[in-house]
Order: C-alpha cells, then structure tokens, then sequence
C-alpha cells in the first residue's frame, strides 16, 4: 500500500484506526515479544560461570558466544527481514521471526558442545532480525507522531524486561534445579541445569507466536513531508542517505558506540558480582535482573519525558538531542563500579548504568522514524540494527573480554575493563551525535516545508 489515499487505505484504516485501543493492543504485543527475544538472547549471560566450566572456555571464547555467534547471523538476515518488511505482511514477518528463534533456544538447551551451542545462537540471532524492522515499522503506522515517541518507549522496554526476567527466571531455575544434578535426557544426553535454563525460557515463544495471528496489518501511512509511492529502489534508498549522511551518520556512528555500554554492561556485570563479591548466581540472576527489570523499564519510559522538557524551552531538535545527553549518565556510575568496597553498592552503581543506558533508546528510535519515509524505514532501521549489532552486540562483549584477558590478565578484574569500555564508548556517543543536531533540524524543517 502506498501513503496515498485510496478506497482500500480509507478502509483499511477505519479497521485500524490510529491511536485507538487496538494500537495499544499491538503496542502491548510487540513489547512481548521484544521481552521474550531478550529473554531468549540474555539467559546466556547469567550462565557464562557453568558453561565456562563445563566446556573449559576462556572469558575471549565465552565472548563470542554472547557476541559474534549472535550477530552473524543477526547481521546477515537484518537487510533481509528489513527489505521484507518495506515490501510485505510485517505480521507475518515477526511470527516468522518468533517461532525460528524460540525453537532455537530450546535447542541450545539440548547443546552437548561448543559448537553446538555456537550455531543454536546463531539460529537465535538469524530469527531475532525480524522484530525490530517490523515493529518500528508497524508502530509507525498505528500512532500519529505526537504519539508515536510514547508508544516507542513502551516497545523498548522489552528488552529490559527480558533482560530482567532472563535473570530472575535463570536465578529461580539454577536455585531450584542446581542441587539436582545432570537429567538423562535419553538421545539428547545429560542436561546440566544450565541446559534446563535454555529450554524453559524458549518454550512461552512459541505461544507467543501463535497470539502474534491477532495482530492486523495496517494500512501504510505518509511520514516526514515525504510523498510516498509503492517502493523505492535500493538505489533510491541509498540516494535518500547520501544526501542526509550528517545526520544518519551521527545517528548510526553515536548510537553504535552508545550501545557498546548496552550489550557490554549486562553481559559481564553478572561474572562481577559473581568472582569479585563471592555472591551465588542464584542472587545475582534475582538481584541484578530485578535491578534491571525496574531501572531499564524506568529509563525507556522517563526518555519522552525528558524530550518533552527540553521541546518545551525552544529545542525543536528535543528526540535527537535526549540521547545525545543523556547517553553521558553512563559515565559516573560506570567509573564509580571497580571502587564500590560492598556488593550492595556495587549493585546500586549497575542500577544507575542500567537506567542511563536505556534513557536514550525510545527518543533515539522516534527521532530516526520522524525523518525517514514510510517505504524507507524497514531498510533504515534494518541498516541500524546491522550497525549497532556489529559494534554493540558482535564486539562489545568480546572488547570487555580481550582486555580482561590480555590488559589485565586477571579475570578478576573484569570490573575495571566495564568501567574502562563503558565510559569511553559514552562519551564518544555523545559527541557524535551532538554533531548530527543541526543535520536533524535541518531534516525537520525539509519535512514540514513539503508536508
């Protein structure tokens, strides 16, 4: 469908009316199954201790298990699910996504190898590249843009509420199950408690899958001054780019270095607490994935409000520039994490990492989709998941790792490696994305003098 008014779109839209009930309805939905996906991506980082033990593994080979094998394939299938969803059914495109990657999870549960659980991530990853293209792109098309940076922001709490719940259900699961011992599991071998993790996390998405059959696909709606037709080329598209390069490359450039902190911070603050306090895993997975449950969901939804403060004293640039600040919240508290002398104030500095890295995310996913036409937007944003997935999701993990083990050379100081990549990445973001402010205002006014 194209963003020009026809009998078909003006139907479509009465059976989809924008801003209505049943937009919360998806809204709701999505961030489900944005929860599940990190759910299903994150157990991983609370059993780094059993599976380095088990398989032998340094803290390098147990980085690309959370990284590289993830993003791969992550990488590989972004432009794709993104091309799909410009010219397909986004619905069908995420209960595709859903039912592959949950059904990988579970096969990381039956992993008896490192290898075999490297290619049961992958299969995770490849999966996991549908949601993000098409649910910004479906939430674009239920919401007006007054209310499109709340919806947002309730979408991207999922992954802070899976990352949450990854942690307490793998908490609950290794205290229930850890004095139980392997489980013959017949032609699958002995599962150790960590299988047992993988497998009850990835069984709820495929029921999640089925629910995704309820959501309609709405009609494509004209975005950003542009006027839309049934396509753009890939040469289009590129065009389209080239010419706003100072803002998408700010964008890109800043969020890929914010998201560093993102994916490195909870992908090695368990181990942290773990060797450097002498806590259980069991507490860290309920302690720390409560922490990261409230204070991430907090943040996500505190970051319109925070635009909306600063659209109200004249800054008409407000959903780039909130990133580009609050990005540096990270700092102080990432520094302050080696020195912390108690487990409880250790925790209270991860608390405060975790509420600034996720502050940014809603305005910085808004801010993109205000500027970029409806048919561009599955590759735009596909384009950001490919970028940020290489820098934030395929080497953070492994940057925190390879100076642990060839700086330090002491895994025990895996606290100041976090501190170190933390708030040089966030200081970077910062002033990339600063530099992009008069390219988006500029890419506002262009769309508003069209419209």
């Amino acid at each position: 469908m194209s963003g020009i008014e026809t009998p078909e779109t003006k139907a479509a839209a009465r059976l989809v009316p924008r801003d209505g009930l049943y937009a919360w309805y998806v809204t709701i939905l999505l961030t489900v199954a944005y929860a599940v996906a990190f759910v299903d991506r994150q157990i991983l980082n609370l059993l780094v201790e059993p599976i380095k033990g088990q398989f032998t593994l340094s803290d390098t080979q147990i980085s690309l298990l959370q990284g590289l094998s993830f993003t791969l394939a992550y990488v590989l299938m972004g432009p794709l699910f993104g091309r799909w969803t410009d010219i397909g059914n986004r619905r069908t495109i995420i209960w595709t996504g859903v039912t592959i990657w949950s059904v990988f999870t579970i096969f990381c549960g039956l992993s008896q190898t490192y290898w075999q659980l490297f290619g049961a991530r992958m299969g995770v990853g490849g999966a996991e590249a549908c949601l993000m293209p098409a649910a910004w792109s479906l939430l674009s098309d239920y919401f007006s843009k007054d209310k499109l940076p709340r919806a947002m922001s309730i979408f991207l709490m999922g992954p802070y509420l899976g990352g949450g719940l990854a942690l307490i259900f793998g908490g609950l699961v290794i205290q229930q199950l850890g004095h139980v011992g392997p489980v013959d599991a017949g032609p699958f071998g002995l599962l150790a408690p960590w299988h047992l993790a993988f497998i009850v996390v990835g069984g709820p998405g495929l029921l999640l899958a089925a629910l995704m059959l309820t959501v309609r696909e709405p009609p494509r709606a004209k975005v950003a001054g542009q006027a839309e037709q049934e396509r753009f080329t890939l040469a289009q598209i590129w065009q389209f780019l080239s010419e706003r390069r100072a803002f998408y490359g700010a964008f890109y450039g800043g969020m890929s270095l914010h998201v560093i902190a993102l994916y490195a911070f909870p992908a090695w603050i368990p181990s942290f607490l773990i060797r450097h306090y002498g806590v259980s895993m069991a507490s860290v997975g309920l302690e720390y994935g409560a922490s990261v449950l409230i204070a991430g969901s907090l943040g996500v939804w505190c970051g319109p409000y925070v635009a909306k403060f600063l659209a109200a004293r004249g800054y008409v640039d407000a959903a780039f520039r909130t990133p580009a600040l609050t990005t540096l919240g990270v700092v102080p508290f990432a520094v302050l994490l080696p020195f912390c002398p108690t487990y409880e104030l250790a925790l209270a500095a991860a608390v405060g990492v975790t509420f600034f890295y996720t502050l940014p995310m809603a305005m910085a996913a808004s801010s993109i989709q205000m500027v970029t036409p409806n048919r561009m937007r599955g590759v735009v944003s596909s384009l950001y998941v490919f970028t940020v997935s290489i820098v934030g999701l395929g080497l953070a993990p492994t940057f925190i790792a390879l100076i642990t083990d060839r700086l330090f050379g002491d895994p025990g100081m895996v606290g100041w490696s976090l501190a170190l990549v933390c708030s040089v990445s966030s200081i970077g973001a910062s002033i990339l994305m600063l530099r992009g402010l008069g390219a988006f205002r500029a890419a506002l006014a262009e769309g508003e003098k069209v419209s």
